[in-house]
């Protein structure tokens, strides 16, 4: 054994001296398996790592998290404040005020918080800012003027202002109507401004007094409110066009309205729902009618498309689903007819898939209580058919016509001719009215286009021979005068010479009147208004308080002071100039974007671009907040079917 052992043992040391000196070698096994196991490690090392990161990710959210809950709780607390308020003092005038004027109502010269303290009778000093109506061209007005340039007050029948645009989205409850709402007293608060809740009614220009009717109802009592600048932003009503029974139809200028028409549609479900109904008046609940082919139209009657999609038809019968029909009646031949012809085209299109019955070249002659009969045209032959829809649910929305107020001061002014609203200069002063003192922006307005209007006056500055006649040289003078008066007229006058040589009828190198007043009309009628949209409210509402603002620096320069207001004399101040930033529509689960030269049209990336857009021009960081939590419920729950 002993030498058996002694055997192996020499047999193990050449073995393992053979194999020292042997050259080192791998099989191919031996590589496979050494470079698996190298990318098994370098794979579990970035396993590792990424479960680290994903780890302090964690980590660092909770952290997170927990410091905004925190923050959240603690901010909550310290709004729990044992504010005392103690003999506050208040001007006599405030709680008893004289009265005059032409009725010998109350005068509002001063406010119960006039007196409160040294800031506030400071701003007592300042001209009187007075700013009717709460929408876009006020909000505008009341976010561009600064902290101290006026004494401010604010005349509105409602107590907020309104983001007009998402309405058709309220109607349904895709969003609350909160959501679209901010108080007016917050947004005036930064000016320390004061807030009256009614209905302006009249004017005394002469003594520039505001008559004012309080309360919400018709019939309460009246004061006056003295002025030194007024803004008038009292918005528009929806033209009836001379339809009889349109007070059977809903119109959507208010959360009001978009709440009563949220009302009926619902109310029209429930009943449409019950086994007692009968197919007849089952069909008549569920026809869903709109009149006019514009924004708020269109974007209408895709929200009830997407509100009987997404929820009608997992929460009710599926007949009320199948028996829903929605209408869309337009007077012109294509709806979206301002927007090109691809978008209205794309519109169209898209609503014929979803079954959305667009009817186009039709007038509406009859809204009653239970159907709405219209006129149907055929655009080739010119015959007419009368056509009867059963329906239940009427929205009007076809045009703009004034309010009452406007109307009243369109009455008492001359030369104010327009039929649907005020007329103003290019720096939004309306005509007629003590220049400096009274502007209108929004759709109560619009500019003035005529140029003959100005006839005197251009002749007067540009004749420099006094011959009678407008030579090529006091033609370019003129053109220049005319842009100034006139800022819409400008892209008419590009061509000045090939203007001036087709009006020169005689070939005599001038202008005569004649010639010349057939040049201006011919320009004047080439001139459209702008659009009756939030987005030209909002430019004139900017617009108006930047002149304000520059009137009220002068006046307090000290090296400007005994200088004319720049609101009066506006020689040394830019016209008001429109830019439009593009126009776009909700189409159900779609949107288009129109800007002029380039259109953009899609489904769902193009409607989270639309929404986009409306998050941003929203009122307030409050209500962007709002407005998120709002599609995200839609999304996660859906949206509401409570009938409140």
């Amino acid at each position: 054994m002993s030498y058996l052992r002694r055997s192996l043992r020499a047999a193990n040391s050449v073995s393992r001296h053979h194999r020292q000196h042997l050259p080192h070698t791998r099989t191919p096994l031996h590589r496979q398996f050494t470079s698996t196991s190298s990318r098994n490690n370098v794979y579990y090392d970035r396993v590792l790592l990424a479960c680290k990161w994903t780890g302090y990710l964690a980590a660092s959210s909770v952290v997170g998290v927990t410091m905004l809950v925190a923050g959240l709780f603690a901010h909550d607390a310290l709004t729990y404040t044992d504010k005392h308020v103690d003999r506050v003092p208040v001007a006599p005038l405030a709680l008893h005020p004289d009265t005059g004027g032409p009725k010998d109502l109350p005068v509002v010269s001063s406010y119960i918080n006039d007196e409160e303290d040294e800031e506030a009778r400071e701003l007592c000093t300042k001209p009187r800012l007075v700013i009717v109506g709460g929408g876009w061209g006020a909000v505008g007005v009341l976010n561009t003027i600064k902290h101290g340039d006026y004494h401010v007050t604010v005349v509105s029948a409602e107590t907020f202002t309104t983001f007009t645009p998402l309405l058709p989205s309220a109607v349904v409850g895709t969003v609350n109507p909160r959501t679209l709402v901010e108080p007016l007293r917050k947004v005036i608060a930064r000016l320390r401004g004061h807030f009256i809740k009614g209905r302006a009614m009249d004017i005394i220009m002469d003594q520039q007094l505001l008559e004012v009717e309080l309360g919400e109802k018709p019939g309460g009592k009246r004061v006056y409110v003295p002025y030194d600048k007024l803004v008038i932003a009292v918005g528009s009503t929806s033209s009836t066009h001379g339809v009889p029974g349109l007070e059977n139809c809903f119109q959507l200028k208010t959360i009001m309205d978009a709440r009563e028409m949220r009302r009926r549609i619902l109310d029209n479900f429930e009943a449409a729902a019950l086994p007692t109904t009968s197919p007849e008046e089952r069909k008549r609940l569920l026809s869903f009618v709109v009149c006019g082919g514009g924004p708020t139209g269109v974007e209408t009657a895709a929200e009830i498309y997407d509100f009987c999609q997404e929820d009608i038809m997992n929460y009710y019968p599926r007949l009320v689903r199948e028996e829903v029909s929605i209408h869309l009646i337009q007077s012109r031949g294509h709806i979206l007819n301002t927007y090109s012809e691809a978008i209205s085209k794309f519109a169209e299109d898209k609503f014929a898939r979803d079954e959305v019955n667009v009817i186009t070249n039709a007038r509406v002659s009859l809204v009653d209580k239970e159907s709405v009969i219209y006129t149907l045209r055929d655009p080739k032959t010119g015959e007419s058919t009368q056509h009867t829809l059963p329906t239940n649910f009427v929205l009007w929305s076809t045009g703009i016509a004034m309010n009452p107020f406007t109307q009243r001061v369109a009455d008492i002014l001359p030369n104010q001719v327009h039929s649907k609203a005020i007329i103003v200069d290019s720096h939004l002063r309306v005509l007629g009215a003590p220049k400096g003192t009274v502007f209108a922006v929004g759709d109560c307005a619009t500019i003035e286009k005529k140029i003959t209007n100005h006839l005197l006056d251009l002749v007067q500055e540009a004749d420099r021979d006094g011959n009678g006649k407008i030579d090529f040289g006091e033609w370019e003078f003129m053109v220049q005068r005319i842009k100034q008066k006139v800022p819409m007229a400008e892209q008419h006058l590009e061509h000045v010479r090939q203007l001036f040589e087709m009006y020169d009828s005689d070939a005599d190198n001038s202008l005569s009147l004649d010639e010349l007043v057939h040049l201006l009309e011919d320009v004047s009628n080439k001139i459209t208004s702008l659009p009756a949209t939030a987005q030209v409210a909002a430019q004139q509402g900017k617009y108006v308080g930047k002149l304000l603002h520059k009137a009220a620096r002068l006046r307090e320069s000290p090296s400007k002071s005994g200088s004319e207001d720049i609101t009066v004399s506006t020689a040394s101040y830019k016209p008001f100039r429109y830019y439009h930033l593009g126009s776009l529509a909700y189409i159900g689960n779609a949107a288009v974007f129109d800007f002029g030269q380039y259109s953009f049209m899609g489904g769902l990336a193009a409607m989270y671009a639309w929404r986009s857009v409306y998050w941003n021009e929203s009122v307030s960081s409050r209500t962007r907040a709002l407005l998120m939590i709002d599609w995200v419920i839609r999304g996660l729950w859906g949206r509401d079917l409570s009938r409140l």
